[in-house]
Parts: structure tokens; sequence; C-alpha cells
């Protein structure tokens, strides 16, 4: 290992080739001042950029000869395809895309750290993502280039050592950028009367003691909340996801980490996204480890703790259960994440259940729609099959799908639909 190259961003963004290819992490583990000077650039031929939920208004992606290839479509990639982009979706769970790096390594990484501590070592802050074995062969090879930025702005936190480390050394890296960027800022989504209708429910379906998974949304935010403020607690959690919400369980001393049966101690996450309150709070802290996604979304793993309860959304669901969480009809929305390994990890134990937490209906041009269907949309993607998933809870009660027929499930998931389109629906069983 030698000593790193100490460049600005418009200088290490020479070191993409006209005709390249440059992997990025997750969200939060974007590199800012890189993809804005990479964006000053005109003579791209064919640059290659792979990564997913962009957390920036990158205008490099705008640029002739630039293509982005995304794990997770966000506002900005919808917006980028809207405006007729070269943006393409990639169809893989999120722990696949560290098999996905290995088979396909791109010449270029470039990934956000914290600032090194005093051992020189650069902690991967908020997303550990797939992986660092990735990132640090990437700088042990002599044919490829590992960029590092180091943002100040971020928190320090930490792995599960000595096996997964969660940091670099700064002379694994090739070139390192000093730059403060802003942090991504995640508001808590304010639950209405649906969402908090749908927590309610949730609640019931927690047991003191329980291993909690979240996602994003107001329908988590209202759960934790409602957790938080209520009688119960020694909650675990192993979430892919680690959110304000979670940091405020924390806090009201809900989480002990006790015999979850995986990672017991700590709670144990990929990546982080929320509130300046929540990364202040991450900032060293030892409550909470963050992992590769291929080891926390293992579904091994997650059927493995204790009482594991999944809290994940949908888009719509048809009467044989199977679940669209990521397509609008042949519309790339989101991305399938961890969607399918929660569900699937969940049921590998009794205790454990898997909440799909889906209000009745939503507004298309005005008019109430149900995403309670008889069949999926033409050219809607299924996301998690039928064959896995347990309990569906809307604004108006509980299905509960497993065990179940096909002609069962129907008529459960028509008793939870919303009043208005049960007439109809019961006409198509």
């Amino acid at each position: 290992m030698s000593e790193p190259i100490v460049e600005s961003a418009q200088e290490a963004a020479q070191r993409v080739r006209p005709l390249d290819t440059l992997a990025l992490p997750l969200g939060p583990g974007q590199p800012p001042a890189l993809l804005e000077a990479l964006a000053n650039r005109d003579d791209f031929e064919d640059l290659e950029v792979s990564t997913g939920l962009l957390l920036g208004l990158y205008s490099l992606f705008t640029r002739k000869g630039v293509r982005l290839r995304s794990g997770f479509f966000g506002p900005v990639e919808r917006g980028l395809v809207e405006a007729g982009q070269n943006v393409s979706f990639i169809p893989a769970d999120f722990r696949r895309f560290a098999v996905a790096l290995e088979m396909n390594p791109p010449r270029v990484m470039a990934t956000a750290v914290a600032p090194p501590d005093a051992s020189g070592n650069l902690s991967l802050s908020l997303h550990a993502g797939a992986t660092v074995e990735a990132l640090r062969a990437c700088g042990q090879d002599p044919e490829r280039v590992l960029i590092a930025e180091i943002n100040p702005a971020l928190p320090r936190t930490h792995g599960w050592p000595p096996e997964y480390s969660h940091q670099l050394s700064v002379n694994e890296v090739d070139v390192l950028i000093e730059h403060e960027s802003p942090l991504p800022v995640l508001p808590s989504a304010e639950p209405g009367p649906v969402e908090r209708a749908i927590a309610e429910t949730v609640q019931a379906f927690i047991p003191n003691g329980a291993t909690l998974q979240t996602g994003i949304g107001a329908i988590p935010s209202q759960v934790v909340s409602l957790l938080a403020e209520g009688s119960g607690g020694d909650y675990g959690i192993h979430s892919e996801m680690f959110t304000t919400g979670l940091m405020r369980l924390h806090r009201a001393g809900k989480v002990t980490n006790r015999n979850k049966g995986t990672f017991d101690g700590r709670s144990v996450c990929t990546f982080a996204l929320g509130d300046l309150e929540l990364y202040d709070w991450l900032n060293d802290s030892d409550e909470v480890a963050f992992l590769p996604v291929d080891v926390v979304n293992d579904p091994r793993r997650i059927g493995a703790n204790r009482q594991m309860i999944s809290i994940n959304g949908a888009l719509s669901i048809d009467f044989s259960g199977q679940v669209a969480a990521d397509t609008l009809g042949p519309r790339q929305y989101s991305g399938i994440g961890g969607h399918e390994d929660f569900v699937e990890g969940v049921g590998s134990a009794v205790a454990n259940r898997s909440l799909l937490c889906i209000p009745s209906t939503t507004t298309v041009q005005g008019r109430l729609v149900s995403r309670i269907m008889p069949t999926l949309s033409p050219g809607t993607c299924v996301t998690t099959p039928r064959h896995q998933v347990d309990l569906v809870i809307t604004e108006f009660g509980v299905a509960e799908l497993q065990g179940r027929s096909v002609a069962e499930r129907a008529d459960a998931l028509v008793k939870i639909a919303h009043p208005d389109c049960r007439d109809e629906l019961r006409d198509q069983l």
C-alpha cells in the first residue's frame, strides 16, 4: 500500500476517462463534489455510471455520452427518465449488487467517507453498501482507481470488528478529495389518518422483545412513534435502513438488542438516512453497527432473529397475494431493495411476522383507485411473490394470507379494501 494522492475534485474528475465505467454507492454514500466536477466535462464518449437512489440533481446525468444504470429509482431518477435522459434500471435486490460488482468490476469506484481517525482509518459513515471488500479490491488493482471524498460533516460510524470493519485505511485509497458538503436530509413524513390507522393496527402485532425492520415513509415512522410512546420495549433492530424514527425509539429507552439471535447488543443496518439530529446521534455511537448489505439482508440471518417483525409497504397487491412494490404498470417507480429478502427471512419461523402495509386506495387523475385488485395492472412487475406474503394491513383491517387458499386470500383482501371499491371487487371474485 502507498500514500494516496490528495487532489481537488476537479483534478480527481480527470482520472475518469472519456470511455469508462464508474460505480458509486447508494444515496448517502455518493460523493457530491466529484459528481459536480464530472459535470464540468464535455468530452465523454461513453461513461457508464452505476449507482442507485440519487440524492442530488447532478447535471452530469444530462450530459451527452453519459449513461446512468440505477438499481433503485428515487425522485431524481424518475425526473431524469421523464426528461428523456439515458437512464436504465437494473433489476436486482440490494444484496445481489455485491455479486454484480464482483462479476463486472468497474474501472473507477468512488465513495464518500468521514475524516480519518488517529490511525488513518476512513469510516464509510452513512453507507456500508455492497461492499467495503469491493472498494478494497478496486484500490489494490493497479489498473483501477479508488477515489474517496472526505466530508467533515459526515458522522463517524462503526461496523462489527474484526469481521466487518466499515472503514478503509487511507493507504488503501488511490485518490483523496477533501470537500465539505451539506448532508442529504430526509424529513420525517407526516402521517395522515390513513397512516395512523394502519400504524395502530401494526402495533398490535409487535410483542415485547421483538426484533424490528422498518422501511421508509409515514407508516413506519408512525409505528415507531407509537412504540416509543407505548408501554412495551426490549426491542432489537435489524433493518436495511436506519431512520430518524429508529433513533427516537433508542432514545426512548425501548431498544436493548438483548438476545436477538444475531448481532446481539447493537442495532444493525446497512445505511442511514434521516435528519441532521440522526447524523449527530450516530457520530461515534456504539449503539448501531453498519454492516454490508449481503450480511444485513441475508434471509437466513434475518430469520435467525428472535420474534422478527418486518414492516414494509407496497404499491399494489392482487387477489392471489402478488405484491408490486417498485413498479406502476410498466413504469419503474423505485426499486426492489430488501423487500423480498425480509419477507422471505421472516417467514422461516412461526414466531416471526411479515407486515405488508398498504393504503387501500390511491388517486389517479382525480379518480379513486383500489390498490387491491383482481390482477396486477398490465406491465406491472412482481416484487415479492404470493407464496411469501403473510399479513396485509390497510386502514380497514388485516388480511392473513399465509396458509390460505387462493379463493380465501381474495375474500380476505376484499374485506380490507376501501368500502367504495368492495362491491366492484366482489363481482370479480
